[in-house]
Parts: C-alpha cells; sequence; structure tokens
C-alpha cells in the first residue's frame, strides 16, 4: 500500500465527520448528561412535563439543586421551560433528546445485565 493510497482513504473518511460546531454542541449535551442526578431528571422529562417540586420529590434532591441542574440542561439545550400560572413546567426538548436518553439508559441496561447487544 502507498501513502498517497492512506491519504486518499483519510480523505474518504473525514468527509463523514461531523463539523467543528456539531461536535462542540454534543459534547455539551454529553457533558450534561455524565451527571446521575442530571440523567435522572432527563428520564423524567423524556416521559413528560414536571415542575420542580415533583422532580424534587422523585429524584430525592434538594431543591437548590434541582434547580441548578435543569438550569444547566436548559442552557445546553436539552430541556425546555413554560409557564403555566406560577410553575414552570419542564420538559426533555424535542424527540432527538428523549431518544438519546433512552438509547444510553437502554445500552448502561445491557451493560449491567449482560443482555446481548442488538441493533
Amino acid at each position: 500500500m502507498y501513502a498517497r493510497d492512506n491519504v486518499a482513504g483519510a480523505n474518504e473518511l473525514q468527509q463523514h465527520l461531523p463539523g467543528d460546531d456539531e461536535v462542540e454542541a454534543a459534547t455539551d449535551m454529553l457533558r450534561m448528561l455524565a451527571d446521575g442526578t442530571r440523567l435522572r431528571l432527563m428520564c423524567l422529562l423524556s416521559a413528560g412535563e414536571h415542575d420542580v417540586t415533583t422532580l424534587v420529590q422523585a429524584v430525592g434532591v434538594a431543591r437548590p439543586a434541582v434547580s441548578q441542574h435543569l438550569g444547566k440542561l436548559r442552557l445546553a439545550g436539552l430541556v425546555t421551560m413554560r409557564r403555566d400560572g406560577r410553575r414552570a413546567l419542564y420538559q426533555a426538548r424535542g424527540g432527538h433528546v428523549r431518544r438519546l436518553v433512552s438509547e444510553v439508559i437502554q445500552a448502561a441496561s445491557h451493560r449491567v445485565t449482560g443482555a446481548p447487544e442488538h441493533d
């Protein structure tokens, strides 16, 4: 194999790489999900809208901590918030985010239980 063949192959592979902006956004999103409390919150928010009080009770974490986590998730574009009177209701942003959370939990379940991988 010649060196120029390696270069040609590398150039073809580079066409399949995402752009710098996409990579940066993806790593920011994954970094947010790398925290256990935030991942638990995202599991709940993927199932529907919830207010802070409900989330605090469900995850068993202090209200200020939950509020801070929700703020970070909003900044990362993983969560949306809408007002219903005085209540703030949070939800996972869109199908891609919900599927990302679902897939990472399912992959972890396979790893923990030893269930065979599938496509």
